[in-house]
């Protein structure tokens, strides 16, 4: 889905930082060794590893922030490189590309690193920044497969341990309304919760590149080109984009499932290896079931929606719509306004804070990997049209072969 775009992004930018600075009492930690010069000037030096659609949305909302420098830049396609650097002034001796072009960044003179490259290569580029010394941003999902999910998971840890803040970018997770709802939930407003929903509607996605692959589907780069519609590079939808309403089921119950029951399948996408549609049951500890399902065809019903049942009320969250419980407790929490932009602002916002107050602690990435593991109990459940644990998941285990044969390094 395309971001709207909001003139209220740098007001509301500012006035989050302020509200962060007055409502902490936490001392300033860093040195002009981890971010120079800061307390003289507190901008940030970012390198931005992946620069097409999204990469370059969301560098424009660090420069708008006013607290960071884009001062380095790497994606596989050079094409989009040159643009890249004319936009956000980087020097052309800071532009690196190919597979291995975010070693080159990662190894130069940057404080952080936003990592919004296709989903595959996000545990390995997040491992490398830590390693490296740089503090991380991470776009959803954390990674396509178990073996990812760990190494981020671990490098969320060693970024603590080296005091360097790691953050992954869920929108509804900074907004208050969301924050608010899923509060009152856990304490019993709701009463207890015994059954749930989740649900990601939209239609087709990623047409343009689907060109790409349909006029020359052997080519590697074309693949690369329409990551979306890969199943390893994205980790299929119910990964890539349905951890959304799935991120949020997981953060109300605050627990992981213990079992799924899939199924699915492709019977309108003409392009790629992806599914176009899922539907999973999932079971949470205490018997608690919640449904899910997603599409990605036809017109007429969009919507990111997750719906808690409890003995006393309703949690009801839509990303593009309203925030609200009904029932003997409620909260009356209003309609999101262009939570897709907000959302990744305010984590922008945040992160900035967390480097600048060496707040370290990392708290969104455990929840991220579980929210992470919870879509992909779903798709191996989906894949093999039958049930599987997460103990069984675990114990199992799984690793991608991205097959990147033919591409530059």
């Amino acid at each position: 889905m395309e971001p709207e775009k909001s003139s209220q992004t740098r007001q509301q930018t500012k006035l989050l930082d302020r509200r962060l600075f007055l409502g902490t009492s936490a001392p300033f930690l860093l040195d002009a060794a981890t971010v120079r010069g800061s307390q003289a000037n507190s901008r940030i030096t970012l390198g931005m590893i992946g620069c097409g659609g999204r990469g370059t949305w969301i560098a424009d909302l660090f420069q708008k922030h006013g607290g960071y420098q884009i001062v380095a830049a790497a994606d596989y396609f050079p094409e989009r490189l040159g643009p890249f650097s004319e936009k956000f002034q980087v020097p052309k001796d800071r532009l690196h590309s190919g597979l291995s072009g975010y070693q080159q960044l990662v190894a130069g003179k940057v404080d952080a690193v936003a990592i919004e490259s296709p989903p595959y290569f996000h545990p390995t580029q997040a491992e490398a920044a830590v390693a490296a010394g740089k503090h991380v941003f991470l776009a959803k999902p954390v990674s396509v497969d178990l073996d990812g999910c760990q190494r981020v998971l671990q490098a969320g840890k060693n970024a603590t341990e080296k005091k360097l803040c790691f953050r992954v970018d869920f929108q509804t997770r900074m907004d208050p309304m969301y924050q608010e709802a899923v509060k009152r939930s856990q304490v019993g407003d709701i009463g207890r919760i015994v059954c749930g929903e989740a649900t990601y509607s939209c239609g087709p996605t990623w047409d343009r590149q689907a060109e790409f692959l349909l006029a020359d589907p052997g080519n590697p780069e074309a693949r690369l080109r329409a990551w979306g519609l890969d199943q390893i590079l994205s980790g299929d939808v119910i990964t890539e984009q349905n951890i959304h309403a799935l991120d949020v089921a997981c953060w109300i119950l605050d627990a992981e499932p213990v079992s799924a029951t899939g199924t699915g399948g492709r019977k309108a996408r003409k392009a790629g290896t992806c599914w176009d549609h899922f539907s999973v049951i999932y079971r949470f500890p205490g018997d608690l079931l919640v449904t899910f399902c997603s599409k990605q065809l036809g017109q007429g019903w969009d919507d990111i929606c997750c719906r808690m049942y409890g003995t006393d009320g309703t949690v009801d969250t839509h990303y593009f719509g309203e925030v609200s419980i009904r029932g003997k407790m409620p909260y009356k929490g209003g309609r999101m306004e262009n939570l897709f932009q907000r959302g990744a602002a305010e984590n922008i916002a945040a992160f900035h804070q967390d480097v600048l107050q060496g707040q370290c602690a990392n708290s969104t990435v455990a929840p991220s990997v579980r929210s992470n593991r919870t879509t992909i109990l779903g798709r191996q459940a989906a894949y093999r049209h039958s049930t599987v644990t997460w103990e069984e998941m675990m114990s199992r285990g799984e690793t991608f072969d991205p097959r990147l044969e033919g591409l530059k390094a």
